[in-house]
């Protein structure tokens, strides 16, 4: 009879396991120190080996060369516990007696010695499913069983064990295994069986167990079931619904060119070709990541579970991009993956999503935008970031005079020559031009401004004959006055201060407004 390869290659000793290397390591060394608890809890994602951990670990505790860390796997202990036969190791499936009445047999049965091997063995998987009332029942049991009984709870939710039972246990929580890990098992296997499979193909099979052995190694049986003792990258991927490089890939395409149209047409394609637009949404997010994990840490980084090939050809997109816009680009394509698990439209979903993709790949951050206002030309956009809005020069504010009069041209002149707080003064001044004479009351800043030469210059040239300038204190220069106990060095520390260029950038991009304090910080 035909046996699945996740059975037929399924780790006989701790050598042979592939990852999980802290919960080897520890076993091995209780058994080596004869320091065997009576209590475990094997916590951690499907497919990992939790419950080929506990077979192994019965075997070394029961074969006749043990307690050894290393089961000879011929005695007839250690055949029959591989087999699943062995009357001293009982497996329990707990999703099916999980009730009060199925755990005080069992109590009933711990009092009984093995009847012919070392060590009786209850290996109880699904532990989670176990009721409180069982749990209750097999509490005094679980903290003081005889001798020669070891518990062994096998779960993939170790949060719902009740603390009272998980503190009279050791708990080892199982990791995901490595890509690399995973591929190199499946090309070993391979190998055994005879099958023909390039590194791509072994790729997306180790993808489609997302870190569990169990799920790639099932994917590889189905695999060879369909195609034969030769595996191609894009049979595969048909065969369990991925999606390729190039079909996620157009995404980012459609991205770059900030093209809507072409966004639509991929959910139209996806549609007419029959594809779960859940699925592709999740295909899609993983992709985002990756693009983003390429672009911050490269793209032969372990942290992205593809091929060579594959990784290489998304560090060349995600270099097209900057981390804000593939940080945005993740978020909202986790947003529609939640959205699309309860939408009744969701084509609608899918195609809203992304264009909120394209809408966010236009969003400039405020810093580039006030780092484009003002003098000065505005920041480029960061290659590959798709298009952003230009920025263009804050407007300056109006003198409140009419078009044409001597206010409005005083104004725009001063404007133009860079004296941006004389020209913002000119709002506050009282020109008569009659009498060829200008009062300005403003405050104490722009009459600082007033003291440079450059100002008598531009107004000589504007006017064509010599102005007669006073300054005059006002309401705003009553308010922006001083403290009359400021010392000397306060009024140098205000002048140096409001002579800066990106205070007086910033207070020609915000007319009007206002320093009423002067701070040191190193004071």
């Amino acid at each position: 009879m035909y046996q699945v390869i996740a059975r037929k290659y399924r780790p006989q000793t701790f050598a042979e396991l592939i990852g999980q290397e802290h919960v080897r390591t520890t076993l091995a060394n209780a058994i080596a120190q004869n320091r065997i608890a009576h209590g475990y809890i094997f916590s951690g994602q499907r497919g990992t080996g939790k419950t080929t951990v506990a077979r192994i670990l019965a075997r070394c505790l029961n074969c006749e060369n043990g307690p050894t860390g290393e089961p000879c796997t011929t005695c007839v202990a250690c055949r029959e516990i591989a087999g699943g036969g062995c009357v001293d190791v009982i497996e329990i499936d707990a999703a099916s007696n999980r009730g009060i009445n199925e755990m005080r047999e069992l109590r009933e049965n711990v009092r009984y010695r093995p009847a012919r091997d070392r060590y009786k063995v209850f290996i109880i998987d699904e532990a989670h499913q176990i009721t409180s009332e069982a749990f209750n029942a097999l509490l005094k049991t679980l903290e003081e069983p005889p001798e020669w009984v070891v518990f062994m709870l096998c779960t993939t939710e170790a949060h719902k064990i009740p603390t009272t039972i998980s503190s009279r246990c050791q708990q080892f929580s199982f990791r995901s295994v490595e890509f690399g890990e995973v591929v190199s098992r499946m090309n070993w296997i391979c190998e055994q069986e005879g099958i023909k499979a390039d590194a791509e193909t072994l790729a997306v099979l180790a993808q489609a167990g997302d870190g569990s052995v169990r799920d790639s190694l099932s994917a590889l049986d189905q695999a060879i079931a369909c195609c034969g003792t030769e595996l191609k990258a894009a049979d595969v991927r048909g065969l369990l619904g991925l999606f390729s490089l190039d079909t996620l890939g157009e995404v980012a395409r459609a991205l770059l060119a900030a093209d809507s149209k072409q966004m639509l047409e991929i959910v139209q394609e996806l549609e007419r070709n029959g594809h779960n637009l859940q699925h592709f949404c999740r295909e899609l997010a993983r992709y985002v990541r990756n693009l983003m994990v390429a672009r911050i840490a490269g793209a032969d980084s372990r942290l992205i579970a593809a091929s060579e090939a594959e990784q290489e050809r998304m560090g060349e997109v995600a270099a097209k991009f900057s981390d804000a816009d593939l940080t945005r680009y993740l978020q909202i394509t986790l947003d529609l993956y939640r959205e699309l698990q309860y939408s009744l439209q969701p084509r609608l979903h899918m195609e809203l999503g992304l264009l909120r993709l394209i809408h966010a790949g236009r969003i400039s951050s405020i810093e580039d935008l006030i780092a484009g206002l003002g003098p000065g030309p505005a920041p480029a956009p960061p290659e590959g970031g798709g298009s952003r809005p230009k920025v263009a020069p804050a407007a300056r504010s109006a003198s409140g005079g009419a078009p044409g009069s001597l206010k409005q041209r005083l104004h725009d002149g001063l404007a133009e020559a860079g004296l941006t707080f004389v020209a913002d003064a000119v709002e506050h001044a009282e020109v008569s031009e009659s009498a060829a004479q200008i009062t300005f009351t403003a405050p104490k800043e722009f009459h600082l401004a007033l003291k440079s030469g450059d100002l008598r210059r531009v107004l000589d040239k504007l006017l064509g004959r010599a102005v007669r300038i006073a300054v005059a204190a006002g309401e705003e220069a009553v308010e922006a006055k001083p403290a009359a106990s400021a010392a000397p060095e306060q009024d140098e520390l205000s002048r140096r201060a409001l002579e800066h260029p990106e205070v007086r950038r910033f207070q020609e991009m915000f007319p009007g407004s206002q320093v009423r304090t002067v701070r040191n910080l190193k004071q």
